[in-house]
């Protein structure tokens, strides 16, 4: 009797000791899935999402990829539903489902080819597939064009560049170069607009870039055309902006008055920019009489552009006038104008304004202008 307790002693012991082994657990095997996505045309179909959803109501999400292909890894064993959601301009169509199995260790196969879809599921189903086909068209055939068009663009900036710093027996080249480079991107982005949607929300860049072809060349009633089309798809204070800017060049001074006007009240942060950019505008067409409203804006709006008080003091000089003094004419300046150079000085005094400003004080004192001789190239003492 007591061996045979000791024996279940010893038993006892050895099973406790052994529970104690920590038995290392197996990991937790899992499956995949993977496929290749077709269109219509039995072509590889890219950037279509996939999603998969399990009987629980997890979910994972990928694309396609250029071929066509996708995975989900790291997928428990279950029953999924695999949704394939068609990419824009096909997005606000219902996704197609498949059903499958997962099993722990294997690679579950979601292989679908819409064009042997279509041909089951009959007339209806084609026509529908048709369209959505040639929405995709459609869409890459716009990012086609656009991206050309953005890319002569580009050339057209250049060129204007050359242009502007060519020798006289070079410019006529580089015009016609400009002409035709501004020609062959509107005609890009008109083949771009050609292929916009009912409401597509990319209109109003379409618009806005062919604005900016005809901009760049100078032709002033085109951009502008163009431009309005861009602001009715999209009234943006920028499209606003630039509109003045053609406007101005033109001659239109109302009508680039209401377009800066507009920039300015959708965008107050920025209403002194626009100001100055009208002033800009009428004052590198010699229209400098009619600057100086705008640039006054400009100046009360943001006080330390120094291009915006220089402009300012430049166009101000067409109101100077002269006045007999005994046997003498003496200039008389208008209001503002010493002050406005002197501001520009102050505040840009080592730059090209400053500088413009110090030259134009200098060249008014040497005519004898009155009220200045005081003010030039006196230092004003620190506060």
């Amino acid at each position: 009797m007591k061996r045979f307790l000791k024996s279940w002693t010893l038993a006892t012991v050895l099973m406790a000791a052994l529970a104690s082994v920590v038995t290392p657990r197996a990991a937790a095997q899992t499956g995949s899935i993977s496929g290749t996505i077709l269109d219509v045309s039995g072509k590889p179909w890219a950037e279509v999402g996939i999603r998969s959803v399990s009987e629980q109501g997890a979910k994972q999400e990928t694309k396609t990829d250029s071929a066509g292909k996708f995975s989900l890894p790291n997928l428990r064993s279950g029953t999924y539903t695999v949704y394939i959601v068609f990419p824009p301009p096909n997005d606000k169509q219902a996704p197609y489902e498949v059903k499958l199995r997962v099993q722990s260790g294997e690679e579950a196969k979601a292989d679908v080819n819409f064009q042997e879809v279509v041909a089951k599921q009959g007339a209806a189903a084609q026509e529908q597939v048709k369209k959505a086909e040639e929405a995709k068209s459609k869409i890459e055939g716009l990012k086609a064009h656009f991206n050309a068009g953005n890319a002569l663009i580009d050339q057209e900036k250049q060129a204007k560049a050359d242009l502007q710093k060519a020798p006289p027996d070079q410019r006529d080249a580089l015009k016609k170069k400009l002409t035709d480079l501004s020609d062959q991107a509107a005609k890009e982005f008109q083949e771009a607009a050609k292929n916009l949607g009912e409401k597509d929300t990319n209109a109003h860049i379409v618009w806005f870039r062919l604005g900016e072809a005809y901009d760049t060349a100078g032709r002033n009633d085109d951009a502008a055309q163009a431009y309005q089309q861009a602001i009715a798809a999209k009234p943006d204070p920028s499209y606003y902006n630039n509109l003045g800017n053609v406007l101005a060049r033109a001659g239109k001074i109302e009508e680039a008055k209401a377009a800066y006007t507009k920039s300015a009240e959708l965008d107050p942060a920025n209403a002194a920019m626009a100001w100055r950019n009208f002033g800009i505008s009428l004052y590198n067409a010699n229209r400098l009489a009619d600057a100086i409203e705008p640039l006054q804006k400009a100046t009360e709006l943001d006080p330390k552009s120094a291009q915006a008080w220089y402009l300012l003091g430049a166009s101000l000089l067409m109101k100077m006038t002269t006045k007999k003094v005994g046997d003498k004419e003496e200039v008389q300046l208008a209001p503002g104008t010493v002050e406005a150079y002197e501001k520009a000085e102050e505040l840009d005094p080592n730059g090209p304004w400053g500088q413009q400003a110090k030259q134009g004080l200098t060249d008014l004192k040497a005519l004898g202008a009155s009220g200045i001789e005081t003010k030039v190239n006196v230092k004003k003492k620190k506060s």
